[in-house]
């Protein structure tokens, strides 16, 4: 990976760590999800849509991918961030992190579906059931009462967050990633504004969660989608991923530091479950036929709409 891929995973790694504590301040609040997601999509698309309009022909573009761009809205934002949110009602920042961290192994099974022709092998096979096992260690002393139905909901999340990235790859690697990303948190905002007004917080909210909600917004979301897609260009839709093996890291230390959640050996267990099935589950492979190719606009991509790292 080049020295820009690895910076971009190192920026995703922390970003992408920190949100499961900022949604949970604001849920807390309490602040309903809608009104969080709107807020979050909000700030992101205000800060992003000036940007992607400079660039020039962001209605063209819209207009040609428009179906493509409407099931990455969907898939990776609209559904998913309302699942999550709702999920943190209930359960720990800590617990959410460490699930989200499944994605790579779901995007490994999925990619199947997309035209990936990288053998499983014995290898990565045990990857997947290792991560499986480590799902299953952190969800069962969880499935009673409404914990079961949030489980259900992130499990959700980390579905939509493994497609979306393929989506991505195949059928939007010639989008910019401003024009990309800009119209999907646009979009998204005007979804979730009629039930985010409904819900309206009565007060102003403390100093602390409009911090929460700034950072969401701004960091998390602004700063991250563009980190996110440019390292799906730089490295492929799969291994891009893999940024969340460092994410449940950085979600159990800041619920711990900023929440005072509890580290007990359940949540070990499963971290390093989930972590080692991930690496294995999305280790290189033998490739039945064809050869890598970079994302570049002067490069045709393979047959297959595959795309991945030199």
């Amino acid at each position: 990976m080049t020295a820009r891929g690895w910076f971009l995973f190192s920026l995703m790694g922390v970003v992408w760590g920190i949100p499961y504590l900022m949604i949970k301040v604001a849920v807390e609040a309490p602040l309903s999800p809608s009104f969080v997601v709107f807020t979050r999509c909000a700030l992101g698309a205000a800060l992003l849509l000036p940007f992607a309009v400079r660039q020039g022909n962001l209605t063209g573009t819209v207009r040609r991918h428009w179906k493509p761009l409407l099931a990455f809205a969907c898939i990776e934002i609209i559904g998913p961030w309302f699942t999550l949110t709702d999920a943190e009602r209930h359960l720990s920042s800590s617990t959410a992190g460490l699930l989200i961290a499944g994605v790579p192994i779901v995007g490994v099974a999925l990619a199947r579906f997309f035209g990936d022709t990288e053998r499983l092998g014995a290898r990565r096979s045990a990857g997947l059931g290792l991560g499986l096992a480590g799902v299953g260690v952190l969800t069962v002393p969880h499935l009673t009462g409404g914990d079961a139905r949030s489980l259900g909901e992130v499990l959700l999340t980390v579905v939509g967050y493994a497609t979306a990235p393929l989506i991505a790859a195949r059928w939007l690697k010639d989008v910019p990633t401003l024009q990309l990303t800009a119209p999907c948190l646009a979009l998204a905002a005007v979804v979730y504004a009629p039930a985010a007004g409904a819900t309206w917080p009565s007060s102003m909210p403390s100093a602390s969660v409009l911090t929460a909600l700034v950072a969401l917004g701004a960091i998390c979301t602004a700063l991250a989608f563009v980190a996110f897609l440019e390292l799906i260009k730089e490295v492929g839709p799969t291994r891009a991923t893999v940024f969340t093996y460092v994410n449940p890291a950085v979600a159990v230390a800041a619920g711990a530091l900023f929440l005072g959640e509890e580290l007990t050996l359940g949540i070990g267990a499963a971290f390093t479950l989930i972590l080692g099935g991930s690496v294995l589950a999305t280790a290189s492979g033998a490739r039945r036929s064809g050869r890598p190719v970079t994302w570049s606009t002067r490069q045709t991509s393979r047959a297959d709409g595959r795309v991945e790292s030199p």
